[in-house]
């Protein structure tokens, strides 16, 4: 597989604002704590630091799997810290977050796949205010259906899985993963509480066409998926895979008009979306049914990536306009009819 030629300036001019990043560095340092935004290289962490947000990475910073795109680190973890769920309540009381999101690696060590620590810490946070917001975006527990059912049962406002990629590169991409799986679980979740909501996304620029994308949004739909997020592969690192396609704003924004069809309550889509991304704003939109596009970038750059970062799964890819819907089976790098 040839990478992508070099970033384009949608891409590269992103910058990042060192002073919000180091602020919430140090509330996490002094309590042990991780988050994704760090250890995945996220391209937006500054712009939520800067909000007072971030993203928990629970479970320490080693995964039991290698997916392809994930630049955190692969190998045997420490065992769990049973004092993580109160440090995390700790922090989220220090930042006066309003909104959190929880997530964690991997950890097929565990015989419930890290769901009871999930659970603990979601229940940590309820008990020092119940107002405030709480997303996870847990693994998929390898199928465990009772581990889902002990997530659920904690009451975040929003638990999220990600597909990630089309099914024909979960090969590559997912390795240890199927989509199957991760469907099952999301299906799991709305039967289990059909009042919770339920998200999930994807990245483009791996080498999936426009018409597995839509594929994919319709199985999501069937799933009992009401969020969706769709953003940029962007290489984290040189041991990860490479980005075929820098995809254009205008196929993410096709993208999204293909989920408001479905009838999806919010789809986020643009290059720098991730997961996570401005999460509570998500929310809100989903539960009023609005679904705004993505904020451009602005004239000053603000809020935007210095040349040469990338993201968890973040990726590298060009791809030409679209004026129109994509045929059936084209690739982005085509141009549509």
């Amino acid at each position: 597989m040839t990478p992508a030629a070099r970033a384009p300036e949608w891409i590269r001019k992103k910058a990042l604002r060192l002073s919000e990043l180091h602020a919430v560095k140090r509330t996490m340092r002094s309590r042990g704590l991780h988050t994704v935004c760090e250890e995945a290289k996220c391209p937006n962490r500054s712009e939520c630091f800067s909000y007072g947000t971030a993203t928990f990475l629970l479970l320490g910073d080693v995964c039991t799997r290698a997916c392809g795109f994930c630049d955190i680190k692969s190998g045997v973890p420490a065992p769990a810290d049973p004092e993580e769920p109160r440090k995390v309540a700790d922090a989220v009381r220090a930042m006066r977050l309003r909104h959190v999101v929880l997530t964690s690696v991997d950890r097929d060590d565990l015989p419930d796949g890290g769901s009871g620590h999930f659970a603990r810490t979601v229940r940590e946070i309820r008990r020092l205010d119940a107002s405030i917001g709480i997303e996870v975006l847990t693994p998929d527990f390898r199928g465990r259906m009772a581990s889902v059912a002990e997530v659920v049962e904690a009451r975040p406002d929003v638990f999220n899985h990600n597909v990630e990629t089309v099914p024909r590169l979960y090969v590559p991409v997912r390795r240890g993963a199927r989509l199957d799986r991760s469907l099952s679980l999301l299906a799991e979740v709305k039967r289990l509480a059909p009042d919770m909501t339920t998200k999930s996304g994807f990245m483009l620029g791996l080498g999936e066409t426009y018409a597995e994308c839509v594929e994919l949004l319709r199985r999501m739909k069937d799933a009992a998926v009401e969020i969706v997020t769709i953003g940029q592969y962007l290489r984290p690192s040189r041991e990860n895979l490479p980005v075929v396609e820098y995809v254009r704003p205008e196929v993410f924004d096709d993208l999204r008009r293909e989920g408001e069809v479905l009838g999806f309550r919010h789809v986020f889509a643009g290059p720098f979306v991730r997961s996570s991304y401005r999460a509570e704003e998500a929310l809100l939109a989903a539960a009023s049914n609005a679904s705004p596009h993505p904020p451009s970038p602005s004239p000053s750059g603000e809020g935007w990536l210095a040349e040469g970062e990338t993201g968890k799964g973040g990726a590298e890819h060009p791809h030409p306009p679209s004026p129109s819907p994509r045929g059936e089976g084209e690739p982005h790098t085509e141009s549509r009819p």
